[in-house]
């Protein structure tokens, strides 16, 4: 089967119109009666039948049609690429990032990819770490940046950096707070489902300290807003209490440390570009700047 062979035949299960089909693709009838007669011939087998005024895939076709889907699919990223590199010949980068990050490190790593290449432009989302990575699967940003990146298939990882949770309090900063001391009943929790938050319950309940917390939040700047209003303590990254600085909120670490990656995703059947190795560089020097000042 040729490519328009397999844009006809999405179009008509689609529209179960011979007739209809012809108008999405922008051709006559006769043209796609002619179309759908050679592609048969190709295949030796009818790939639709008429039930009920509708054109319906035969049960040969409905063997071929996750194949034929994929393939479409793949066929539409080949045209969003041709489209992103008509209308951005100088490099654009679509990126999408966990929302604390989006404070912090992709603002700051955007400054400095800006000032070192000004033609570059951008369009930046936050999300959740599993729309990340569907959003990349189906080429709708071009890399990915979050917290402990899961493995998935179809889907590279580049570690960025290592960081740990810190303690975020309206209380002066006295030194490292001991896990087995922090009490539950004034945290503020992250949901579980959260990468950190999931990594955070664990390390809890090796030292005996539970979640009974009154409240719990899906972001980790919405954890740093409720302590600045006086909700409660929060156990955050470092990166989003770097990004939410505030008079008054004192940034403490752990003992022992609850340490955590970030880490670019990108597709991995995509090879990077030197635009996409750049953004990276980029990202691992905004990363150092937050090491930097949560050590002084």
């Amino acid at each position: 089967m040729r490519l328009r062979h397999i844009e006809l035949f999405e179009a008509i299960r689609a529209t179960g119109s011979l007739s209809r089909a012809a108008q999405a693709l922008h051709i006559s009838q006769p043209a796609a009666s002619k179309m759908l007669a050679h592609a048969e011939a190709q295949v030796g087998f009818k790939l639709f039948e008429r039930v009920k005024g509708r054109l319906r895939a035969t049960r040969e076709a409905e063997i071929l049609a996750p194949d034929i889907a994929r393939l479409s699919r793949d066929l539409e990223s080949v045209r969003k690429l041709a489209s992103n590199l008509r209308h951005h010949p100088r490099g654009h980068l679509r990126i999408g990032c966990a929302p604390s990050l989006g404070l912090g490190i992709v603002p700051r790593a955007t400054a400095i990819s800006r000032e070192r290449q000004p033609d570059i432009t951008f369009s930046l989302q936050t999300h959740h770490t599993g729309e990340l990575i569907a959003g990349l699967l189906a080429r709708e940003i071009d890399m990915a940046i979050t917290y402990e990146p899961p493995p998935h298939p179809g889907v590279a990882r580049i570690d960025l950096d290592r960081s740990e949770m810190v303690y975020v309090s309206r209380e002066p900063n006295h030194g490292p707070v001991p896990l087995s001391s922090v009490r539950s009943a004034r945290l503020i929790a992250m949901d579980p489902r959260d990468p950190l938050g999931s990594l955070l319950q664990t390390a809890l309940a090796e030292h005996g300290v539970g979640m009974e917390s009154p409240l719990q939040v899906q972001t980790h700047y919405m954890a740093c807003a409720m302590v600045e209003a006086g909700c409660g303590d929060a156990i955050v990254d470092a990166y989003s209490a770097h990004g939410i600085a505030r008079p008054g909120l004192s940034v403490r670490r752990l003992e022992p440390p609850v340490h955590f990656r970030i880490g670019a995703l990108v597709h991995a059947d995509d090879p990077m570009s030197a635009l996409h190795h750049g953004f990276v560089q980029c990202l691992r020097l905004a990363c150092e700047e937050v090491a930097q000042a949560l050590d002084g």
